[in-house]
């Protein structure tokens, strides 16, 4: 077994292959501990290590992943540039109280030859994949649906923890787990966010501080959203507000801003009569934010 840590002091060892991994987990298992598991795609920040947080009260031992993936991009999208910050990620992982990183290469997780696809849904049984991001980004979610499998498969955790930002991602994953007949509980935590209630990611790292001042609009314009329709009023009215308010506020783009029920479910007769949540997805300079909140 080849455990290693990124500096002589650091105590916090680090995985790079699927034996060393399994290694570790089966000698905590032979000890009686449960298993908690973070996957993440790294250049963590609080929203991550509230996972973690949650991972620790969930569980005895925790594993977290870095592995930035490659399936989910699609070629025009930011794959090359994604934040890399392995190191620091390490030293914020060991002192939220994490056990284990597992940090495999894409070819570790890809091996030559490899061909295996997993679809969660499609355009004949619906799914929570068929819309929302799945439109907007049609490559995403199979990507997304594969690693998590894998990642599941290879850690073999009682629990795995997953934010509540990417709500519709956290959907698919439910969905898949039931599917699969995946011997794993899913949690979800709810969206970290600055003091001005932008929810943290990785990404915000790309805004300038201009477009950082337009950003924090996008909860607030949600949130308001999401009280008109818990109102009574119509959802596509609602929606097509929201949108423009995004659009006067300073986005470039919006994908779109629709209210569903929580497993995304649309509502009948175009009004909120249940829980429900907000999703947005908006473009601001180079950056795509998505945010959602409950109605």
């Amino acid at each position: 077994m080849v455990i290693e840590t990124l500096s002589p002091g650091a105590d916090l060892p680090i995985a790079r292959t699927i034996a060393d991994l399994r290694g570790i987990v089966n000698d905590w298992r032979r000890q009686g501990f449960s298993v908690g598991f973070v996957p993440t795609m790294g250049a963590l920040h609080e929203g991550h290590l509230a996972l973690v947080a949650e991972a620790l009260r969930q569980a005895d031992r925790v594993v977290t992943s870095v592995f930035v993936n490659p399936t989910q991009f699609a070629a025009h999208e930011d794959l090359a540039t994604y934040p890399r910050r392995e190191a620091r990620d390490a030293e914020l992982l060991a002192g939220a109280g994490c056990h284990l990183l597992y940090a495999p290469s894409v070819e570790e997780m890809y091996p030559a030859g490899a061909v295996t696809r997993i679809t969660v849904g499609d355009t004949e049984t619906g799914g929570p994949s068929q819309t929302l991001e799945g439109a907007a980004r049609p490559q995403m979610f199979g990507g997304v649906a594969l690693v998590v499998t894998k990642l599941l498969n290879q850690v073999q955790p009682d629990v795995a923890v997953f934010g509540e930002k990417d709500w519709q991602q956290l959907a698919v994953i439910r969905r898949m787990a039931v599917d699969l007949d995946m011997p794993v509980r899913i949690v979800g935590v709810p969206t970290a966010r600055d003091g001005h209630g932008l929810a943290l990611s990785s990404r915000n790292a790309y805004l300038s501080e201009t477009e950082l001042e337009v950003a924090r609009r996008l909860n607030g314009i949600l949130a308001e959203a999401a009280i008109t329709a818990a109102s009574g009023a119509s959802i596509a009215a609602v929606e097509a507000e929201a949108a423009s308010a995004l659009l006067a506020q300073g986005f470039a783009r919006v994908d779109y801003v629709a209210i569903r029920q929580p497993d995304l479910a649309s509502f009948e007769n175009d009004r909120v009569d249940g829980p429900g949540r907000i999703l947005a997805a908006a473009v601001l300079g180079t950056t795509r934010l998505i945010d959602n909140m409950a109605v």
